[in-house]
């Protein structure tokens, strides 16, 4: 009988791993692949921010997990990971239910003999009361759909009464900043849809930040220039700034400072999902544990992105990134076809290939890193922005192979011509 791999997480790591697994084994029925998601769609979650102002319109970009197992020779479960019975190697899923509360599918048992663990990560909130009930949060694309109906309502209703609209974000990481820039665009994009009492004037962004600067874990010329940018456009930001608590329409800092927001958002740290901690393998900081394999403490357990705490080699763990991720399922890729051919697995090797962050339409700045005699190249502008914009179709290409991400890109270039430059609804 052919070995089942179960990969649980179809994310930026999870989706191209089991697309390469069911071309490689799958289809020549060398393996049974399975992927679990709780969705049944993926959108790329560095561009949740774009889902979040309109600028992205998640349903015209998604991939349909069914139909790309269909495609890719694998198979799709919807459902979330509620727990292991690592005895009889089963996947246990919980219950799905519908809107109403009433039981859809009841609790299911997917046998495995090989387990990717894939589930990304979610916001951290850190404890910080206040947050839970009033913030909005970018982690998934319900909450991105979530901000963008409050964020279309809010600037109505500004539009109407003629005062301003203000948004306070927390986090100025790379969500964070991204954000901010956009919803400047996305206030420049309504005011030619018929917003005529709104425009950027009437636009206060507040971004705060604990750390003495914008963009902590990048360098210091990129952070710099971010922050520039930024201020150039308005957006008002607060650097060694703790937040205390949240309320309904303000932040409050640790000094006593209220910051308002019509709309709050957390952008402010990730942690891993609790249910990891529940497994029964060894975790740090809510992570699990990997050798230079991928393997958990049990080797027929195998984790990687950001649920993973994976050595990099420096004496720290990887960071959590979305090429972190992609970087792992090429690595998994490779073993779990020397694993089904009796092979030993080969280590996996992080390397950093840089950071770009997106500032809209307005800019784009970052640092590559390679074999640079510098440690790293600082770019800027409209090749910043080429760069970033071709890290998404790399990795449409890793999900669709080059020629269907080249029609994909085609058709988006006509879909812009018949259809409004953002979501309006």
């Amino acid at each position: 009988m052919a070995p089942r791999i179960v990969v649980v997480g179809g994310g930026a790591g999870g989706l191209p791993l089991v697309t390469r697994l069911g071309k490689q084994l799958g289809k020549r029925g060398l393996a049974q692949i399975t992927l679990i998601d709780a969705n049944l769609i993926h959108v790329w979650k560095p561009r949740f921010h774009e889902v979040a102002t309109g600028a992205l319109d998640a349903e015209l970009d998604a991939v349909d997990y069914r139909a790309h197992a269909r495609e890719n020779h694998y198979e799709f479960q919807l459902g979330s990971m509620s727990g292991l019975d690592r005895e009889t190697r089963e996947v246990i899923l919980a219950p799905i239910v519908d809107k109403e509360g009433d039981q859809v599918l009841p609790e299911r048992r997917i046998p495995y003999d090989y387990l990717v663990i894939a589930i990304g990560s979610g916001g951290n909130d850190f404890g910080t009361p206040g947050v839970r009930q009033h913030c909005l949060f970018l982690d998934s694309k319900q909450q991105a759909d979530r901000f963008h109906r409050d964020f279309l309502n809010t600037c109505m209703t500004a539009d109407f009464s003629g005062k301003p609209v203000s948004i306070a974000i927390v986090g100025a990481g790379a969500t964070g900043v991204e954000l901010a820039a956009e919803i400047h665009h996305a206030v420049d994009l309504l005011k030619l849809y018929g917003h005529h009492r709104l425009d950027r004037s009437k636009l206060q962004v507040h971004l705060i930040e604990a750390a003495p600067r914008i963009l902590p874990p990048l360098s210091e010329r990129v952070a710099k220039a971010a922050h520039e940018e930024l201020t150039r456009l308005g957006v008002q930001i607060h650097v060694n700034t703790m937040v205390e608590c949240a309320t309904e329409k303000a932040f409050i800092t640790k000094d006593g400072k209220e910051i308002p927001g019509d709309l709050l958002v957390w952008a402010a740290g990730v942690k891993a999902p609790p249910v990891l901690a529940e497994l029964g393998l060894e975790t740090s900081r809510g992570q699990l544990v990997v050798n230079d394999r991928l393997q958990t403490s049990d080797p027929s357990i195998f984790a990687l992105g950001d649920c993973s705490a994976c050595p990099d080699g420096n004496g720290k763990t990887v960071p959590p990134r979305a090429q972190s991720a992609q970087q792992m399922a090429k690595t998994m890729a490779r073993n779990m076809a020397r694993l089904v051919r009796g092979e030993p697995l080969e280590p996996f090797v992080y390397k950093d290939r840089g950071s770009l962050v997106s500032l809209s339409r307005f800019d784009s700045v970052g640092n590559l890193m390679g074999n640079l005699k510098s440690g790293n190249l600082f770019v800027e502008g409209w090749l910043a922005r080429i760069m970033y914009v071709s890290l998404y179709r790399m990795h449409q290409a890793s999900i669709y192979g080059w020629p269907r991400a080249i029609m994909l890109i085609l058709g988006g270039r006509f879909s812009k011509m018949l259809r409004p430059r953002m979501k309006l609804h």
